[in-house]
């Protein structure tokens, strides 16, 4: 075999290293190869891209997919398929030659060549969406991981409700020392120790190399003892040793606990920028490249895979299809509603019941008018929703009787309660918000979760994934404002709102009673591919939408709730708990002869998505216009000052700094919140 590739400047770990590489070339080394060539080439054409990781974990990523793997490339959406989640998402091009050689459509050379090119499969770093058989987006270190936790945890879920003849299978995840330095990463495996997630399998690159240098530069950490303390079953192994990673797979597939293998891996394996920083990053010097191929003993074009290995690998990618037909079979032998539920779970689509229950409630809290706190009011809407909707799955960050999520019908997750439909999360806004993003992406699942809205902060990374994967998860986000009280300015959000309405494809909802809480939530569960952040009140609130109407008015993001009695001279919008306000502002001015409009607006995206009549319909030019809302003003001008509106005639009545320590009735008058200052705000426009 040739030797090593020289460095421009000598690496002693080359030579101990070049026993790896004289090894015998049988058919999983072979394999292997080819996913560092395909790496090496995809990286060189593209100028850019992180080939040394596949380079190091083509080996185990061989055992894995070639060997253990249960999956279907002619299917990679069956239900019960393993999932595989590349946490390390910048060695995207290890998946993509994974999914190029076992022969899944979609993947072809010539993807691979366009790789990170404009709508091109194989992007950058691995997108849900842009391929079916990428199970998430990762990229943002640590996320894949804990997305993971979720995937398992809905497993079990599923496992627990189905049983295993039509839920039995595993999660596999790559990550390496960048996503276990990311505090996720803690909160993630603290969760799977916990709950006992022993169909989650976690391989280390443990190659001890990050952008800026050795992993030692910056840290210390004994990942082992790590996650042997969190209560995971840990083995350590050559990570380029075929047969120790088929029996170190074995092994974890037998345990009842999470499984961490730690691969003792060489970044750019048989590169002159072997075991360096340099070897993380594009690899893109053509003689260097050529001379690692030759010390694999790869002699073959950029992009040309030898028949026999294609052979093995296409081999591969359909042994899936026998257990896939027999799954079918035995799906078919469920319960006729039960197996119906599954399969409408999986499609995301709301049961008919949905509509139904939501539409009773909203009658009867017309009629009794009750005067609670949104987040009360929520609770209300889930005793309704989620005895007819058994794939929603709730949960909190240590929260539960604050965020008010848990409902008597769900049973408690754990390890002796499979079915359990209720996640106490701890203290892991990050880990739970990441975890649920795994579930809804599982299949089969509706999750929810709650925090304070301040600590949106914490969830934040993962809920910008949910928006940008497409995935419907639900953020119920309670104590949305100074009405907090006296916890004081850390606990209050005062630019929560804008951040989430900031983010794109992000349903952002603030309702103003319980009637409006049943509305969002029905749209929240209903959608296929638009994360919710429900903001909710700790404060009391009245009862606004006293009349019943069947239709859903927050679906239209806005709408009049009480319109002026005399000529139109000012539009109040406003949302959640300031609607109230909003009201008793518009009694006193109509009591002064001043014509006033009260907009209830619960939902900013959904009303910019409406057609341009309906909204010039709610907000028709002239009058002033007053935004009330306990809240920075960002975000609100295009409705104040935009859509017919003008600077001189709009005026805004929220917070323009941070809140303070005190009752939230002290609280409100203090920071000029209140009806008279709206009032004043109307009368000063109007001059």
């Amino acid at each position: 075999m040739a030797t090593i590739a020289a460095p421009d400047a000598p690496n002693p770990a080359l030579a101990a290293q070049a026993a790896i590489l004289a090894r015998p070339l049988d058919d999983p080394r072979r394999m292997a190869n080819a996913i560092r060539a395909l790496a090496i080439d995809a990286v060189e054409q593209a100028k850019s891209g992180h080939p040394g990781m596949p380079m190091g974990m083509a080996d185990a990523a061989t055992a894995l997919f070639a060997g253990f793997m249960k999956y279907d490339a002619a299917d990679p959406r069956w239900p019960d398929r393993d999932r595989f989640v590349l946490s390390a998402g910048h060695g995207s091009m290890l998946l993509y030659a994974l999914l190029h050689l076992t022969g899944h459509e979609g993947m072809g050379a010539d993807d691979l060549r366009r790789f990170r090119q404009l709508h091109s499969p194989a992007a950058g770093h691995p997108e849900f969406g842009e391929h079916p058989a990428i199970e998430t987006t990762t990229g943002p270190l640590g996320q894949g991981i804990a997305t993971a936790v979720g995937m398992a945890m809905a497993e079990e879920i599923l496992r627990g409700r189905y049983g295993a003849k039509v839920t039995d299978h595993h999660t596999y995840v790559i990550a390496g020392d960048g996503c276990l330095m990311e505090g996720v990463s803690h909160e993630a495996l603290g969760l799977a120790g916990r709950h006992a997630l022993g169909r989650l399998v976690v391989f280390w690159d443990n190659n001890n190399i990050t952008i800026d240098g050795r992993v030692d530069l910056s840290d210390r950490t004994d990942q082992v003892a790590r996650f042997r303390a969190a209560g995971w079953h840990v083995q350590e192994i050559d990570g380029h040793d075929p047969v120790a990673i088929d029996a170190a797979i074995t092994a974890a597939k037998a345990t009842a606990q999470p499984s961490m293998i730690a691969c003792k891996t060489h970044i750019a394996l048989g590169h002159a920028a072997q075991d360096t920083s340099k070897g993380h990053g594009a690899l893109t010097d053509a003689k260097q490249n050529e001379a690692a191929k030759s010390a694999w003993g790869w002699t073959h074009a950029p992009f040309d895979i030898p028949a026999d290995i294609l052979s093995n690998w296409r081999a591969a990618g359909l042994r899936g299809a026998t257990p896939r037909a027999a799954w079918e079979d035995r799906l078919a032998t469920l319960p006729t509603g039960k197996r119906a539920d599954f399969l409408r779970a999986f499609a995301g689509d709301a049961p008919v019941k949905l509509g139904a229950a939501v539409r009773a409630l909203k009658k009867q809290i017309s009629e009794t008018a009750p005067k609670v706190a949104t987040r009360k009011s929520s609770e209300m809407v889930l005793e309704a929703i989620n005895p007819v909707m058994p794939e929603t799955v709730g949960g909190s960050a240590d929260l539960t009787g604050s965020n008010n999520t848990k409902t008597g019908d769900l049973g408690v997750f754990d390890i002796d309660n499979r079915k359990g439909r209720y996640v106490y999360w701890g203290i892991r806004e990050h880990g739970m918000a990441a975890a649920m993003n795994g579930m809804a992406l599982h299949g089969g699942i509706r999750p929810y979760g709650g925090t304070f809205m301040a600590f949106t902060d914490y969830a934040r990374p993962s809920m910008r994934l949910a928006a940008l994967m497409k995935v419907p998860t639900v953020f119920v986000m309670t104590h949305d404002s100074i009405g907090l009280g006296e916890d004081g300015p850390t606990h209050q959000p005062v630019e929560h709102l804008a951040i989430s309405r900031a983010t794109p494809n992000t349903w952002v909802f603030r309702p103003c009673d319980t009637v409006e809480t049943a509305e969002a939530w029905e749209l929240a569960l209903s959608t296929k591919e638009t994360p919710s952040v429900l903001s909710l009140t700790r404060q009391n609130v009245k009862t606004q939408r006293t009349k019943h109407t069947a239709k859903n008015l927050t679906a239209q993001g806005a709408y009049v709730l009480a319109d002026a009695g005399s000529k139109r001279q000012a539009i109040l919008i406003a949302t959640g708990s300031e609607v109230e306000i909003a009201m008793n502002a518009r009694e006193m001015l109509e009591a002064q002869g001043i014509g006033t409009r009260v907009v209830s607006m619960p939902s900013m995206e959904l009303f910019a998505a409406q057609d341009e009549a309906y909204r010039k319909k709610v907000l028709p030019a002239g009058p002033v216009r007053v935004g009330v809302e306990a809240a920075v003003r960002m975000g609100w001008d295009r409705w104040l000052i935009g859509e017919r509106g003008r600077d001189t005639k709009a005026g805004f009545v929220g917070m323009t700094g941070f809140g303070a320590s005190a009752p939230a009735e002290v609280l409100y008058e203090k920071f000029g919140i209140t009806a008279e200052a709206v009032v004043a705000e109307v009368k000063r426009l109007i001059g």
